[in-house]
């Protein structure tokens, strides 16, 4: 199967989820050796959870289906550029490659805007428009500096 045969099945998620009104209009599956591994529509509405995009299900349909936390070896194919949370996920995941349709203007024409999230990454956390607070930092660093130590860790 070609890239367009694989990106027409996450576009044909798109329009299944949007349809049965499980979230928005956004598709996704990812590829391992020319096979379909995992596979995702947006639930944001069905699942009530805020993190329920098309690549997310399908990220993790495809770690499960591969009882591994990333995606070498692996294409996500996705109906629309990633959001930010989509896009670090993916990065997490490390596949080999990326491939969407949409762009996020295109996204923000039909009021999935994307644009303040971008911007408020760059801005140090006290300039965040979501007040926060950091506190803690020592009993918290405890935890970091066992990790450090901890001679069986798996890197990732």
């Amino acid at each position: 199967m070609s890239d367009q045969d694989f990106m027409r099945r996450a576009i044909a998620l798109a329009f299944e989820g949007m349809r049965s009104g499980a979230g928005g209009p956004f598709g996704s599956v990812v590829v391992r050796g020319g096979h379909i591994i995992g596979r995702g529509c947006n639930r944001v509405l069905a699942d009530r959870d805020p993190t329920a995009h098309a690549e997310m299900v399908a990220i993790r349909e495809a770690c499960r289906h591969l009882n591994h936390f990333q995606l070498t070896g692996c294409t996500i194919y996705t109906s629309c550029e990633p959001c930010p949370m989509c896009l670090g996920a993916i990065f997490w995941a490390r596949p080999d490659r990326l491939v969407y349709a949409c762009t996020r203007s295109d996204a923000a024409a039909i009021d999935f805007d994307d644009a303040h999230i971008y911007e408020q990454i760059q801005l140090p956390p006290a300039e965040w428009r979501i007040p926060s607070a950091q506190t803690l930092r020592e009993e918290a660093l405890l935890a970091f500096e066992e990790y450090r130590r901890k001679p069986d860790k798996i890197h990732y």
